[in-house]
């Protein structure tokens, strides 16, 4: 059946190459900086909340992951440029039915752009999200391109195909080479790669990448720190005549070598997914996000390009991520749930100029806060059995900070139960049965807060409710917490 789907493929993306034979000449350009609205997450701003975060910090272009329909009403009428996203899983669906590719035009499409007032920007479609990755074992390979087959034709009946363009984000594992000049796609993704090449240059539409000089740090003890930034290497990589002196460039140029090896060294490129972790990692922190963020967004502004595309830098740069998403899996990794150049709640984590007109990033505004108090372990109970409580916090809440590497990694051992209880309480809207951890919990009004590591108050999805302030302090929270750090400090567990 995966072959079958494959054959068809080909052969209607052939007819879409021959009957639109238009070259993508490529020009220098002004690079736009959007960024990645993801939703995966435990504590989830409301969507009107994160709308008015990128008005306030001037971002007029935002991808997103579905087409979640609460996320495109808050986005119409605001002029922000959208891409929507359509998961791997619902491939196969669309590659095998036109009626399915009408009915999801129709419902995520048409519905919000031609409204008669405040429409949607839509953009973009991104057809799956990485489908060729390794790791996937070619899964989802054989229905991206029936998929969009069915999807440009909706679209011609829905009159949106000189509107909206469909594309597919790549890993950056879809090419390989040693160096940049001998880029070439993957030899088992030779045809398929060519195939949606040709479909994309036949209907205007760019070329999609993921770029991350992290995961080449974080997966790679050799490899050279700085080369990841864009302060200057003492490890460069030549590259006969070229010299490059960060990963970025040297990873861009490997795709423009392997599009240029199947005829399309013209395609214009946009880089989907890009940026840095804040935490649980050793390598991800804020310092190293902000000087990674920063300097690829001076880079990308400077309009310098690379090598192989000198004076022509990425179309559109995408920032991964908008806010943390602290559901994330992290098979990946404990940093999947730190991507966010803003905490859960919206707040700026570090300085930063997008070049979008404001110096520094603006916070969120309005932010309704649950009530400032917390769960800790009560020092003065027997902590035999704690850890059996404390893994079943963190099997539900997000604990990642307190493994190696991880802001909160060196607070102690009841340090730790105290920020495993606090993570599920916050989860649980601060139930107050959710803080008894049999009889181990107590719930406090101090903030237990220990240098960079945060002990979080969640977000109340309930208008009306409290506002952010200041911590309230009670001589039982002061009591508890005073005798919890001393018994920290001096008895441990």
């Amino acid at each position: 059946m995966a072959e079958a789907h494959k054959s068809a493929g080909g052969s209607l993306v052939t007819c879409f190459a021959v009957a639109v034979a238009v070259a993508v000449v490529l020009s220098p350009v002004e690079s736009g900086i959007g960024v990645n609205w993801g939703t995966v997450a435990s504590h989830r701003l409301s969507p009107a909340t994160v709308v008015d975060l990128l008005k306030d910090n001037n971002i007029q272009k935002v991808k997103l992951f579905d087409a979640d329909p609460s996320s495109l009403e808050a986005l119409m009428g605001t002029g922000i440029q959208v891409m929507v996203g359509i998961p791997n899983e619902m491939l196969s669906l669309l590659a095998s039915s036109p009626a399915t590719a009408d009915m999801w035009v129709r419902q995520n499409l048409s519905r919000y752009i031609m409204a008669k007032s405040g429409a949607a920007d839509i953009r973009y479609v991104a057809v799956g999200n990485e489908p060729f990755l390794t790791s996937y074992s070619g899964q989802f390979q054989s229905y991206v391109l029936p998929a969009m087959v069915n999807l440009q034709q909706a679209m011609v009946r829905a009159n949106l195909q000189s509107i909206v363009k469909l594309v597919v984000p790549c890993n950056a594992d879809a090419y390989e080479a040693n160096v940049p000049s001998q880029g070439a796609f993957r030899p088992e993704l030779s045809q398929i790669m060519t195939e949606l090449v040709q479909f994309l240059n036949s209907n205007g539409s760019p070329f999609i990448v993921n770029i991350y000089p992290f995961l080449s740090l974080y997966g790679n003890s050799d490899f050279p720190q700085d080369y990841a930034f864009f302060e200057g290497s003492s490890h460069p990589v030549t590259d006969g005549q070229n010299v490059y002196y960060n990963a970025f460039d040297g990873n861009f140029d490997t795709l423009v070598a392997a599009l240029n090896r199947i005829g399309f060294g013209q395609m214009p490129i946009v880089i989907g997914e890009v940026g840095w972790p804040t935490d649980g990692a050793f390598s991800a922190n804020l310092t190293a996000a902000r000087v990674f963020n920063q300097g690829l967004i001076n880079h990308v502004l400077g309009n310098k390009g690379t090598p192989l595309r000198p004076g022509v830098p990425p179309m559109d740069v995408y920032l991964f991520s908008l806010l943390n998403e602290g559901a994330k899996s992290v098979l990946p990794g404990n940093f999947e749930r730190h991507w966010g150049i803003f905490s859960f709640d919206g707040q700026a984590k570090y300085p930063l100029n997008l070049g979008l007109g404001n110096r520094f990033l603006k916070n969120a505004k309005d932010v309704v806060y649950l009530p400032s108090r917390w769960c800790v372990v009560n020092p003065s109970r027997d902590l035999s059995g704690v850890i059996n409580h404390m893994k079943l916090a963190c099997s539900l809440a997000d604990c990642t900070t307190l493994d190696f590497g991880g802001s909160c990694n060196g607070i102690g051992a009841k340090g730790n139960i105290s920020y495993s209880f606090n993570s599920y309480y916050q989860l649980q809207k601060q139930n107050s049965q959710s803080c008894d951890f049999g009889g181990l919990g107590l719930v406090t009004f101090l903030d237990p807060s220990i240098g960079d590591c945060r002990f979080l108050v969640g977000i109340s999805d309930i208008g009306g409710s409290f506002r952010a302030q200041p911590p309230i302090f009670s001589w039982l929270g002061v009591w508890v917490i005073a005798l919890w750090m001393c018994s920290t400090l001096v008895m441990g567990v």
